[in-house]
């Protein structure tokens, strides 16, 4: 297996009110937010992210850390599983100029309305199912994306980025590491449909014979 490892120690941190948002949520509010569809990216904040749009203080901080723990060169290649509007992939080409990227996400909106540089390398897909032959890319990297999916199917969204990669990986997923973690997570979710604790989560990525590295969202 992979390590555990803060890739986004870089990308800026907003203040989030957990108690207050836990206390405005609804079941009906998770089940528009998990259609992710305009709602969710562009609409009231309750559904999520309240508008979603570019901007290079989020991963253009993150890129050059990438770069150095996976080796990135203009001749190397990686996939984005829930690339969303196609920001990371974006930056990433920007800043190492010749690299191959790839994404892809479930949502048919994000899909249509990603950034322009990137609308021809992006498709819609199911993480459980991605449409690329195996050792397809150098590094595979899914960001808060796998647990938005049941057990079984987070399981084998991580059997097919071991499938794609060619030994490289990062995920990052929803967890905790105690009671208090737990209860601010419930209170903020609104999307994931599989929380662990940060040792479970290892466990489990044992028993899906995932090998690359990790590592969490604690809000």
């Amino acid at each position: 297996m992979g390590r555990e490892i803060d890739l986004l120690a870089n990308y800026p941190q907003p203040k989030r009110d957990v108690e207050s948002r836990g206390g405005e949520k609804t079941e009906a509010d998770r089940a528009i937010a998990r259609q992710f569809g305009e709602a969710f990216f562009d609409g009231d904040r309750r559904h999520g992210y309240g508008g979603f749009s570019y901007s290079p203080r989020f991963w253009q901080p993150v890129i050059p850390t990438f770069q150095e723990h996976f080796g990135l060169t203009a001749d190397s290649s990686l996939l984005d599983v829930g690339c969303a509007k196609g920001f990371m992939m974006h930056d990433l080409a920007e800043l190492i100029p010749g690299i191959t990227v790839k994404g892809t996400d479930i949502s048919q909106y994000a899909i249509e309305h990603t950034i322009d540089d990137m609308q021809e390398h992006v498709q819609v897909a199911d993480a459980k199912s991605l449409p690329f032959d195996s050792d397809s890319f150098d590094v595979v990297i899914s960001i808060n994306t796998i647990h938005n999916l049941d057990r079984e199917g987070c399981a084998q969204a991580l059997r097919e980025i071991e499938r794609v990669s060619r030994g490289q990986s990062f995920v990052t997923v929803d967890a905790y590491r105690n009671d208090a973690d737990r209860d601010r997570m419930v209170a903020w979710n609104l999307t994931a449909k599989t929380m662990m604790s940060t040792d479970e989560w290892i466990h489990f990525f044992g028993e899906a014979g995932y090998t690359g590295d990790y590592y969490w969202f604690i809000p």
